[in-house]
């Protein structure tokens, strides 16, 4: 980790553009809203519009240069290669107060299936951060480039709190078991393992029993993961935790509203680990906890849907 620390801390000396939207972030505000029994932070971060209002369409992807690939990168922004396919980058636009890409160096697309091994190898490198995936139509500013992104693991509300919310054990694969949260908009599913190889084979199983709407090529989520390292004097095991949000649509009706009504919201895994980001402070003044839940029914799966995954998954 010191090698990302090296890299963070001398990003923000050389990249004036890194420099000023970190010290912005500093002075961002907050509000917590509690959403069904369970914490939300909302943030106010005006430098967030360009990834929440990205236009992730065929043509307009189509028609811009990918800002992912190393040749397109800004000439001001390095990075510290991972494994021979990643490289580690400081990223220009914050939401934690140490964020960063995690992009392949070949432009491919954004699917998870062939990389989720890679995610669970990038938790352990990176072992202070909870590192996450945004599916191609859940979030993600870039679904045309493979990617991950990272950031503190204090800054999430479920990775501190996931023990404590009511849960239900589903299933088991070798040492992996799979949770669910209980009382829970987000209709949260959480593999937990002290054994990696266990932790992807259960992944893989939640993926085959997803469905894929028609057009897409994987099915809609966002995932989180981490390492929980093993406590000095215990014989526990370092943990990998994986916290899956199964996705029904992209964008909930407020982000296409009009007037009053509208508020520019583009959930992503952040927004699903607990942390919802605003970047037009109107909406920040505005948005209520009927508003999170609202937006958390529309774009997550329902019970019902739940359900029948979670009889697959058992199958």
């Amino acid at each position: 980790m010191k090698m990302i620390q090296n890299l963070f801390d001398q990003q923000l000396v050389e990249w004036p553009l890194a420099q000023r939207n970190y010290d912005a972030l500093k002075q961002v505000r907050v509000k917590e809203l509690e959403v069904n029994g369970i914490q939300y932070t909302v943030q106010c971060n005006p430098a967030r519009i360009v990834s929440s209002a990205a236009k992730v369409d065929t043509q307009s992807i189509q028609a811009r240069k990918c800002f992912l690939c190393p040749a397109n990168l800004p000439a001001e922004q390095k990075g510290i290669p991972f494994k021979s396919s990643y490289d580690v980058l400081v990223n220009p636009f914050p939401i934690f107060p140490r964020h960063f890409t995690i992009p392949t160096k070949a432009h491919t697309d954004q699917l998870i299936a062939p990389v989720f091994m890679d995610m669970l190898d990038l938790a352990t490198y990176m072992e202070e951060s909870v590192v996450f995936y945004n599916g191609p139509r859940c979030g993600a500013s870039a679904p045309d480039h493979a990617h991950f992104q990272a950031g503190n693991k204090e800054f999430l509300p479920i990775v501190q709190n996931w023990k404590e919310l009511k849960s239900e054990q589903l299933h088991n694969c070798g040492e992996a078991t799979l949770w669910r949260l209980t009382n829970d908009l987000r209709n949260t599913l959480v593999i937990d393992s002290p054994n990696q190889l266990d932790a992807n084979a259960l992944f893989h199983i939640i993926y085959n029993a997803l469905e894929v709407a028609e057009n897409e090529k994987e099915p809609m989520m966002n995932i989180l993961a981490w390492v929980e390292p093993s406590k000095k004097g215990s014989a526990e095991n370092a943990r990998w935790v994986v916290c899956i949000f199964p996705r029904k649509s992209h964008r909930p009706s407020c982000y296409t509203a009009e007037g009053e009504a509208n508020i520019l919201i583009s959930p992503a895994s952040v927004d699903m680990g607990g942390v919802f980001i605003t970047p037009r402070e109107a909406d920040f003044e505005k948005i209520t906890a009927n508003d999170i839940a609202t937006i958390l029914t529309e774009v997550c799966l329902s019970e019902k849907d739940l359900q029948q995954l979670i009889e697959r998954i058992k199958n």
